[in-house]
């Protein structure tokens, strides 16, 4: 039964009469919006600070091989992914830096259990989020959080978000030192803050406590702070301007070591020069990648130290350094420095959970042991039984981790095998943490309206699959993830095999695929991101990932990564490797094609009319749409061979190509020259937003017109050619999205034949 509204804003008020007050007005800001007298676009921005977010509904289900979300509620008053404001969509909680104790875990699984589908989903950035929440539960949810120190403020939006930092920060072997109370501090000191409300987008701060790993991934983020320790003085490794999304960003050095006593000052004059000099109106280049790219980043030092110098001093800047050992932890159980963790070896499984899902810590007779969690799920009844765990084996100490699993900490060795049989009876003692089997996906169709491709699905296929096979150690070790749209929530770029969703029109049909993502590197917190090498059919990417691991083990030099491995074999060899898979067989004999994982509807479009000129037409769209495809793969080898100006040239005249396809639809004779080209472009399909579409508006336009007009392909070097050969392949997907949306009036004569966009 749900708790009263009251009861819990009592306990509240208590605690935290701010917070309480903001709550009270977000609920009253729901009773305007319901009477028509709030703005929509003004509430959006304001549920979206407070966690509250639209999701993908069909009142259907989806099932991706692990679970069956099956829901019935209320229709909305307009149907499909474009849902009204009050149909049921999806809470997203903050967690900084993983840290969650067991009182927080009991609340968020009777949350769970009350207001959603009794499952709650951890992120790649180390956030929970419940689907399915009706608008009018938010306030009850946000004060059942906030009476156990958790809140959802600035959880989306254009505003600071989670605060995300390595799970293994303070037990860590390589570790300069414990980045948790940081962490906490610049959470605490942003959240709110005057100077992080006037972003054009979000902004994602990240923090490592070494180089090596992959925990922090502070190469991929707004603001990366690294651990470091110079001349016996604590401080960070600053890096600024990194971001995946559409276009991946490599973050910048910006500085080599920053004392602690600059952090959050610094972080409050990022937040200035991001706040008054960062885009605002075109929200495609609105991220703060885009500012440090356009000043370059010693003119972006010098202004942030210019604005740091006008800032008034704030007590808070280095209060918190008097209490750094606040996050400290202890174990429950004092360890035997006699006991062996292979004492469990005559239980089922023990010792393949022991060999990957068990790590030392640095604290000697103590180990950190990973739950994994199927696709980041885990349902209510379980996070209750964990919570118990928790108490039992330790002091509370766990983490969420980016790769969507829970960590616990602190384990004394003589207790793994009773806590392997702990996890056991709760189903949650699954072997294969961090590696091939635990695979990464965003939420994909399941809920979100970006989806394109069922990436849950897929995984969940996989999973099934992989639970029945043992992998060699060099491929065990791989990383999967699988996005279902360009956006990279679930980190592709950065995956050994990373796959993002999107579709291709066969004949009459809508066929779901995959980009294939080769190479990227997860170590050296994302030292670098892979590039996609072509598009495959959704049911054929097992059979990629077959191929691919297969070859590496066979033919991997010794000690050589995966990464090394697809440099080395080249992107023109890797896509022969996957051009037989590319093909969708005929609708007649292989409907499964037509169908995404996990979804028993086929996906189509309306039946196109065709005649003789409109086939002519049509194929000159398909044979300039498949130059530009070529011409991209072309910069990839270009790029690879580190011809940067040929990459840079071949992406560009890419996007020239699908936008003089495209202008078939309306003339009938296409431009040849280059600004005649973009002209008409702009005219016919931007100025018309016939090129624009639910998933990126007109975004994807901008990249040609900007690169046409500031001609960056003549000296383009590395970075920058990289950057356009991603341009170019989003470019081009939008290009084939308007493709299949065309439609052809069969009554029009074939003299003057007639296009209608959809």
């Amino acid at each position: 039964m749900k708790a009263s509204n009251n009861q819990w804003k009592d306990r509240l008020s208590i605690s935290d009469q701010e917070l309480s007050r903001e709550v009270d007005i977000f609920e009253a800001e729901i009773a305007l919006r319901k009477q028509g007298k709030l703005d929509e676009k003004l509430f959006a921005e304001t549920r979206l600070r407070r966690g509250a977010y639209g999701q993908r509904y069909d009142n259907g289900h989806r099932f991706d091989g692990l679970t069956t979300r099956t829901l019935s509620f209320p229709q909305p008053l307009t149907k499909g992914p474009d849902t009204h404001w009050d149909a049921p969509g999806m809470m997203r909680i903050k967690i900084p830096y993983g840290g969650i104790d067991a009182p927080q875990m009991e609340v968020l699984a009777d949350l769970a259990e009350e207001y959603s589908d009794g499952i709650s989903h951890i992120t790649t950035r180390q956030d929970v989020q419940l689907h399915f929440i009706h608008i009018e539960d938010t306030p009850s949810i946000m004060r059942r959080l906030a009476a156990v120190g958790i809140t959802t403020r600035e959880a989306c939006g254009n505003s600071v978000r989670n605060v995300t930092g390595c799970p293994i920060a303070g037990i860590c072997k390589d570790e300069a030192f414990d980045i948790s109370p940081y962490a906490r501090a610049i959470m605490r000191f942003l959240l709110g803050h005057p100077d992080t409300q006037d972003f054009g987008r979000k902004f994602k701060i990240a923090f490592s406590g070494c180089y090596e790993h992959g925990c922090g991934l502070t190469g991929m983020h707004d603001l990366g702070l690294q651990a470091k320790i110079q001349d016996g003085k604590r401080g960070f490794k600053v890096y600024v301007g990194g971001g995946l999304g559409a276009v991946p960003q490599q973050a910048r050095l910006m500085y080599d070591f920053l004392p602690q006593e600059e952090l959050l000052p610094l972080s409050q004059a990022i937040s200035r020069v991001f706040g008054r000099l960062g885009e605002k109106k075109n929200r495609a280049r609105a991220r703060i990648k885009f500012l440090v790219q356009k000043l370059g980043v010693e003119e972006f030092r010098r202004l942030v130290e210019e604005e740091r110098r006008l800032l008034e001093p704030d007590a808070r800047w280095t209060a918190y350094l008097s209490d750094l050992n606040i996050l400290d932890e202890s174990p429950l159980h004092e360890s035997k420095g006699s006991a062996d963790p292979l004492a469990g070896a005559h239980l089922s499984g023990y010792a393949d959970w022991l060999a990957t899902n068990v790590a030392e810590q640095k604290q000697k007779g103590y180990y950190s042991v990973t739950v994994k969690l199927p696709l980041g799920d885990i349902t209510s009844d379980q996070m209750r039984d964990l919570a118990d765990i928790v108490r039992t084996y330790t002091r509370e100490t766990l983490r969420t981790t980016v790769e969507q699993n829970f960590l616990l900490r602190w384990i004394a060795a003589q207790d793994l095998p009773a806590l392997y049989e702990a996890l056991q009876k709760c189903d949650l003692a699954e072997a294969g943490a961090e590696g091939i089997a635990d695979l990464v996906a965003c939420p994909g169709t399941d809920t979100c309206k970006l989806g394109i491709s069922a990436s849950r699905g897929l995984l969940g296929e996989l999973l099934k699959r992989y639970r029945k096979r043992s992998f060699s150690p060099e491929v065990r070790k791989l990383r999967v993830k699988a996005s279902g749209c360009f956006n990279s929530c679930s980190q592709h770029h950065a995956a050994d095999l990373g796959f993002y969703g999107v579709s291709r029109k066969v004949g009459d049909y809508t066929v779901p695929h995959f980009q294939v993502v080769l190479g990227g590197q997860w170590t050296h917190n994302a030292g670098s991101f892979g590039l996609p090498i072509g598009a495959v059919p959704s049911k054929n990417i097992p059979e990629v990932i077959d191929l691919f691991t297969s070859k590496y083990e066979k033919e991997r030099q010794p000690d050589e990564s995966f990464q090394d491995f697809i440099k080395r074999l080249g992107k023109a060899e890797a896509k022969k490797l996957i051009d037989p898979l590319s093909a969708v067989p005929d609708f007649a004999t292989h409907p499964e094609f037509y169908r995404d994982w996990g979804d028993v509807r086929t996906f189509t479009i309306e039946d196109i009319g065709i005649g003789e000129c409109a086939g002519e037409i049509v194929s000159r769209m398909d044979f300039e749409l498949g130059a530009a495809e070529r011409q991209i793969f072309e910069a990839q080898v270009a790029q690879d061979r580190s011809d940067y100006a040929m990459a840079a040239q071949s992406a560009y005249e890419a996007m020239l190509k699908a936008a003089r396809a495209l202008l078939w639809i309306k003339l009938d004779q296409a431009p040849a020259n280059p600004d005649q080209i973009v002209s008409k472009f702009r005219e016919l399909f931007y100025d018309t937003q016939i090129f624009f579409d639910k998933y990126a508006g007109g975004k994807f336009a901008q990249y040609l017109f900007l690169t046409h007009e500031n001609q960056s392909w003549r000296t383009a070097r590395e970075e920058a050619s990289r950057q356009l050969i991603e341009e170019s392949h989003l470019f081009l997907e939008a290009a084939l999205g308007v493709y299949s949306r065309v439609k052809v009036k069969p009554e029009e004569s074939a003299a003057e034949p007639a296009y209608k966009i959809f």
